[in-house]
């Protein structure tokens, strides 16, 4: 199977659980999975394989548990796309989030296939991970808790462990500006307040991720958006 229609079975399956959930989540999910590129990529580039234990921080409604077990299902019925890299096979994904609505969501959707949680990030224990995902996470806690969750992403990994962090870049003029202003409306819609963000340019998280003992490069992740984000990928030595 080529990647194009891999990509749509893959929506309809992780997507399809989230009906239990309602109508929101299950068109939420559709959406959410068709139109962020960061689904994709991390099966095309291989960026979660191997990884037995995955922990998602900000997890919103589990749609990266979702996705990894509709991936691992996909290869078991021998339709992978043959230029991808073998698909994720966790034995763990434990996902944390802030939002009892998500949580609430999350569970319905996955059952025991995922343990969603409630809590936040900045105070929950983070559980020994091969791999720790954050995506469009940091920017809501202030400088000093991102650089103590980071921290203790570090401390959580394992020897060889990945951290996957989606930014914005701050550098990046009219679409940084334009992420910014979309990610203020989600906070509002799912927080019923106005919350400040707290952004980086890119060269600051760089450092503050080679400051913390993580090897980091940068992956670009807004094809087909019109935003400045950007995916590090920080590797345990």
């Amino acid at each position: 199977m080529s990647a194009e229609p891999a990509l749509a079975s893959l929506i309809d399956a992780a997507s399809a659980p989230y009906r239990a959930a309602g109508r929101f989540a299950w068109h939420f999910a559709r959406g959410k999975l068709r139109g962020d590129p960061v689904f994709a990529a991390l099966l095309a580039q291989g960026l979660l394989a191997g990884r037995a234990r995955v922990l998602d921080l900000g997890c919103g409604q589990g749609l990266l548990a979702a996705w990894l077990l509709a991936a691992h299902a996909l290869e078991a019925a021998s339709a992978w796309p043959r230029s991808w890299p073998a698909a994720p096979q966790p034995q763990l994904l434990l996902g944390v989030e802030i939002n009892p609505r998500e949580v609430e969501r999350a569970q319905l959707a996955l059952g025991a296939r995922a343990q969603v949680v409630l809590g936040d990030i900045r105070h929950v224990d983070y559980a020994a991970a091969d791999a720790i995902v954050m995506l469009d996470v940091l920017h809501y806690i202030d400088y000093a808790a991102q650089e103590a969750a980071l921290a203790r992403a570090r401390s959580a990994l394992t020897p060889g462990g990945v951290l996957l962090l989606r930014i914005g870049d701050a550098a990046g003029g009219a679409h940084f500006r334009l992420g910014k202003a979309v990610d203020r409306i989600v906070a509002l819609v799912r927080r019923g307040r106005w919350l400040p963000l707290w952004c980086r340019p890119l060269r600051e998280w760089l450092a503050l991720l080679e400051r913390l003992g993580f090897r980091a490069r940068v992956v670009p992740m807004s094809g087909g958006t019109p935003f400045a984000d950007l995916l590090l990928i920080g590797e345990v030595p």
